[in-house]
């Protein structure tokens, strides 16, 4: 089969890192994020609630399966009778203030793109004051917080925190932002870490091996069956081509693939044009569930999505996280 042609949006499909030249001329500012990331830290004073609080956090910019694997864990707290709500930020939606999110009622214009992708299928709340977020969603019932992203706010406390990393693309250059994808050093992380997920094929890296502590592998794997016939991909998540990979790994007829920037809102004409790249090889269009929430209402019944669930290699050694954490929200 033909690889698909692949048309990149203004992003390098496969890297975020800058330059060799940039690089050096970002040094200063890089230097100053992590005094700033370690600043925060180190004046917090976590408020420690009276429900655990678990977080799903990674230590890059975008693009790890995080969210898949805040929904998964949610799933596994869910079957054991534990009321366990995701929290997030909310970012790129525009109402303000501590909401559970309704599929029916919210778009992702209101509570951004990953909330809604996690009200479909379990209880979603978002908060930009996680404080205020998780003591509002106490006081409702909810037993288990389930937060997705978080790693480098320290305004919670965490019961468990779980770094999620890219097997493939561990720690981009090893640079902090803006040099490189790093949010914070990798030790440092690390060191607040109570275990990390690795999602994907390959090895372990030297950094988390040094840290001692528990890896879970985990990969993404399609909800349902491929669709058939040709297709014409699109996404605007951290990493494009991961999807359009994970598409050709799972057998589709992929003619084209078009990538744009994390959390992109499509315009008319950005749509028209996908319309017709997809017209012009007789083909569907799809997309990742994460895009497809972020699609006006009639764009959602002309495109396809392609649902993926976070499935980990060993399942008893996540039970094994959670156990303590269960055991907590049931006393």
């Amino acid at each position: 089969m033909k690889a698909p042609h692949f048309w990149s949006a203004g992003l390098d499909p496969r890297s975020r890192e800058a330059a060799p030249l940039t690089r050096l001329l970002l040094s200063p500012l890089a230097f100053a994020y992590r005094l700033g990331v370690q600043k925060k830290l180190e004046k917090a004073v976590p408020v420690r609630m009276d429900i655990p609080v678990i977080c799903a956090g990674n230590l890059t910019v975008g693009g790890v399966g995080k969210t898949p694997v805040v929904a998964a864990i949610r799933g596994v707290l869910t079957a054991q009778g534990v009321r366990a709500a995701t929290l997030s930020r909310g970012y790129g939606g525009g109402a303000k203030g501590v909401i559970r999110v309704q599929p029916g009622t919210h778009t992702a214009a209101d509570v951004g793109d990953e909330p809604l992708m996690l009200a479909a299928s379990g209880e979603s709340w978002i908060g930009r004051d996680r404080v205020a977020a998780a003591r509002q969603m106490q006081a409702d019932g909810v037993q288990v917080i389930v937060m997705d992203d978080g790693h480098q706010n320290p305004s919670l406390y965490k019961d468990l925190s779980l770094v999620v990393i890219d097997a493939a693309a561990p720690f981009g250059n090893g640079h902090l932002l803006p040099k490189g994808p790093l949010r914070e050093p990798v030790s440092d992380g690390l060191a607040r870490a109570g275990g990390v997920v690795l999602m994907g094929a390959g090895d372990v890296p030297g950094a988390v091996a040094q840290a001692g502590v528990p890896v879970l592998r985990a990969s993404v794997a399609p909800t349902g069956a491929m669709p058939q016939g040709p297709l014409v991909a699109f996404a605007g998540i951290g990493r494009p081509i991961k999807f359009f990979d994970a598409l050709t790994a799972a057998g589709a007829d992929l003619r084209e693939a078009v990538g744009y920037g994390d959390h992109h809102v499509y315009s008319g004409s950005e749509l028209k044009f996908l319309h017709g790249l997809a017209k012009a090889h007789g083909a569907r269009l799809i997309t990742t569930t994460k895009d497809h929430v972020r699609l006006p209402q009639a764009e959602q019944q002309r495109v396809l999505a392609f649902p993926v669930a976070a499935r980990f290699e060993d399942a008893g050694a996540l039970d094994a996280l959670l156990a303590p954490i269960i055991t907590s929200a049931n006393t």
